[in-house]
């Protein structure tokens, strides 16, 4: 990316002036060679973003940021309702709600070290994954609006794990508004049977050692000890998700002249929030959120049901479950006055800080946990989020590592058998369908997560409190 045409706020902020027809500023956050290796789509399209009608503040860029589908990923972006703003499928993305979940499991990592193949065997055998995969919920009609209104809560109310789960979920398990009716007959018949299933490209679940610890207070707090074993699930709302996204940008894209609307990409196809079809959309995406949010629900029950299997004293709690591709109404303060705000975060974290009443109260001193994954080769993160990140990037924070090149590039450059041999050399157990998939996934083909967490970190938009390392890996 091109250094002239930003100004360095400070050593990891980074804007793009307001020049017509931009009418917010963008920042872009990272150090100087981080910046300077973003490749100039994020520049561009971070930039058609500000053009949008009704934002307020700036359009901002995480440090992981990557060229993406209308926003790029790690774009947040806000907009007002009744300042003309607009509700952007583009913003969100194709997989509404895909998220990361973290669970405790009471194991430290020499307790598995027998067992390991076995488990990554069984957790391979009974948690469906990849392209197309189907698990054993078949959901009829009824049932399939039930779970889109009900999200996690549903999925709980099924047997699919307790209600101590969803104090640690976003939205508690269920985001309101959620409008089944907006969901087309061709996105529900994608989900029937995909309920409880993994999905393919950079998902994944991962037995994860909490290899090092940053700040000892807080990660005493979310209940973190050095060698001890987490898991991660990494996925969204499957073909449902997708759809709506697929639905709803068509329709967006074709109704843009009836809104008046000059659209300075098409990818950032758009309504305005209180149109019927901006509307309609919302409760589309917020059905998309419960999906996944109950979708995520099962496959912890899967997990835990593995689990008993070779360590009956294993407790697998949650420590928190929060999406990154999503628009929520939340409050922030701006310029002094609170207001309420529709945020986007496409592949950007929420990251509540300290005393935020939306948390539940036992993580109300600590904050927000913000799950930070990386590649199977690489590690996870877990921080915290902070009070400055409100008026930096409306409590946002990055998600990942950030693709370092395409999945074709990947393919060309790394074998998947390759690559599971190298990581299992490194006692990284692999499970997947596909080796061409693996190859996508390369650890290499993804930025470096440690300088992506350091900046996150230094620029104040979250707080570092440990790193995770991978001990199995089922792969998408």
């Amino acid at each position: 990316m091109d250094l002239n045409r930003l100004r360095q706020d400070s050593e990891f902020a980074w804007r793009i002036p307001v020049q017509a027809p931009m009418t917010v500023p963008g920042v872009l956050y990272g150090d100087r060679e981080q910046v300077l290796q973003m490749d100039d789509k994020v520049y561009e399209q971070l930039r058609n973003v500000t053009m949008l009608p009704g934002l307020v503040g700036p359009v901002y860029a995480m440090p992981d940021a990557h060229w993406g589908y209308g926003f790029p990923i790690g774009g947040v972006a806000a907009f007002d309702a009744d300042a003309g703003g607009v509700v952007s499928a583009g913003g969100v993305g194709f997989d509404i709600s895909c998220g990361v979940r973290l669970l405790h499991t009471g194991l430290q990592a020499a307790d598995i070290k027998e067992a390991k193949s076995a488990l990554a065997d069984s957790l391979y055998a009974n948690i469906p994954v990849g392209v197309g995969s189907e698990g054993s919920i078949s959901l009829d009609p009824a049932t399939m609006r039930d779970m889109l209104e009900g999200g996690a809560r549903w999925a709980v109310d099924q047997g699919y794990g307790s209600a101590d789960d969803l104090e640690r979920t976003e939205e508690r398990g269920c985001i309101s508004g959620a409008n089944p009716g907006a969901v087309s007959e061709r996105a529900r018949k994608r989900q029937r049977r995909e309920m409880g299933t993994l999905g393919s490209g950079n998902h994944y679940l991962e037995v994860q050692r909490v290899a090092e610890i940053f700040d000892g207070p807080i990660a005493s707090d979310y209940g973190l000890e050095t060698d001890s074993l987490v898991i991660s699930i990494h996925c969204g709302s499957r073909g449902l998700g997708h759809q709506i996204g697929t639905d709803y940008l068509r329709e967006m894209l074709l109704a843009a002249g009836d809104f008046g609307l000059t659209l300075p990409d098409r990818e950032l196809a758009c309504a305005p929030i209180r149109s019927d079809l901006g509307q309609r959309y919302l409760g589309a995406m917020r059905a998309g959120m419960n999906c996944a949010l109950a979708n995520r629900q099962i496959i912890t029950h899967l997990t835990r049901a593995v689990f008993r299997e070779y360590f009956p004293q294993a407790e697998l709690t949650l420590l928190y479950d929060v999406s990154h591709n999503i628009c929520k109404v939340e409050t922030h303060v701006v310029d002094g006055v609170a207001r309420e705000l529709y945020v986007h975060r496409k592949g950007a974290t929420r990251a509540f800080g300290p005393g935020n009443p939306d948390l539940d109260e036992s993580l109300r001193d600590a904050g927000q946990p913000v799950l930070i994954g990386g590649s199977m080769g690489t590690g996870s993160y877990v921080l915290a989020g902070t009070t400055e990140s409100e008026d930096r990037a409306l409590s946002s924070a990055c998600h990942g590592a950030g693709r370092a090149m395409s999945r074709r590039k990947a393919r060309r450059e790394y074998g998947g058998r390759q690559v599971v041999d190298e990581l299992a050399q490194r006692g990284i157990v692999i499970r997947s369908p596909s080796l061409r998939g693996v190859a996508e996934e390369a650890p290499l083909a993804y930025k470096d997560v440690n300088r992506v967490v350091d900046n996150a970190d230094r620029a104040g938009l979250a707080r570092k409190v440990a790193r995770l390392e991978p001990v199995v890996c089922i792969k998408g």
